[in-house]
């Protein structure tokens, strides 16, 4: 039988156990796929954390860890050191991908963070301050939190960033968040404030990123123009349209793809290429680069009218 509280209200030795057993389990199970990372940049060696997600030496990390570098270095807990590559970086995304020159671990196990709730107990692995393999455990504490990020002049919004209290700090970037059965979540990428962390999710538009990082070194994204935000759909039109939700057109760039097309300040996007758009992320998964120069059907509410209109992307210009 489960040891309860004792007289002080403290928690039983063996639920303690079972909680630091988890911790312990998954620590062990992700260390050696993590590597601390060294970059040399024009501020000096730039540190960080990288998370091998191939067995044939490719790794992720953040792109702000990378900088402007070509190379650096790997170092993994097993004593295992070599020099690796970058492949390709994203910066919209904070996301970069390496390659090994020499032999590395085997992959990590990826999961999908789709599945989490607040709460649920998460693992950060990396390589804080230089500290070598240095664990921190918290749960999520929020889910669909949006990070700005911006190269040059263009700017994106990451959406569904996980919100962990897990305790990050400088090197963490780039190492890995992981769940109670040591599948990473997340890639750690940012400290907003004293037990505030975040991390990129691995999700579906996430793997598409890496993938597209691994084959093509960059990712190729169509430009609409628009800025928006989620906002609710007047309550008089919530039964005709079937639903609560949708995009605010909040600024249409002038001689944007959006422009010419017609949208203004004020509509209510509704659907973009015959597909359902609620928040951001929706909209920007159907902006990667087999959208530059197609047509793309876009419905919008505008008062009590519904528009149809249609936009053509251009490419995204690198900064």
């Amino acid at each position: 039988m489960a040891q309860g509280p004792d007289e002080t209200g403290a928690p039983g030795q063996e639920a303690l156990d079972a909680f630091s057993a988890t911790v312990s389990r998954v620590a062990a199970a992700l260390l050696p796929h993590v590597a601390a990372l060294e970059f040399r940049t024009r501020r000096g060696v730039g540190a960080g954390s990288g998370v091998v997600i191939t067995d044939d030496g490719y790794l992720v990390t953040n792109a702000h860890v990378v900088g402007a570098s070509t190379s650096g270095g790997a170092y993994f807990s097993d004593g295992t050191q070599t020099v690796v590559d970058v492949v390709g970086s994203d910066p919209l995304s904070d996301l970069a991908v390496l390659r090994a020159r020499g032999s590395t671990p085997k992959a990590a196990t990826l999961g999908d963070a789709s599945g989490l709730v607040v709460g649920q107990l998460v693992v950060a692995v990396g390589n804080p301050l230089g500290l070598n393999g240095s664990v921190s455990v918290g749960v999520v504490s929020g889910l669909g939190r949006s990070m700005p990020a911006r190269s040059g002049q263009a700017a994106r919004v990451i959406e569904d960033v996980i919100q962990t209290d897990a305790a990050l700090n400088p090197g963490n970037s780039g190492g890995a968040l992981a769940d109670a059965n040591a599948s990473v979540v997340g890639i750690n990428t940012a400290v907003a404030g004293v037990g505030l962390g975040l991390a990129v999710p691995v999700n579906s538009t996430t793997r598409r990123i890496v993938t597209t990082l691994m084959r093509d070194g960059r990712v190729l994204r169509a430009y609409l123009g628009l800025v928006s935000t989620p906002s609710p759909v007047p309550a008089r039109q919530r039964e005709r349209l079937g639903r609560t939700t949708a995009l605010r057109v909040v600024e249409v760039i002038t001689g944007s793809p959006a422009e010419v097309a017609g949208l203004r300040p004020g509509d209510l996007l509704l659907q973009a290429g015959g597909v359902d758009v609620h928040d951001a992320q929706s909209l920007q998964r159907l902006l990667f680069g087999e959208a530059i120069g197609t047509r793309l059907p876009i419905t919008v509410l505008r008062g009590d009218a519904m528009v149809d209109v249609i936009a053509v992307p251009r490419q995204l210009e690198s900064p």
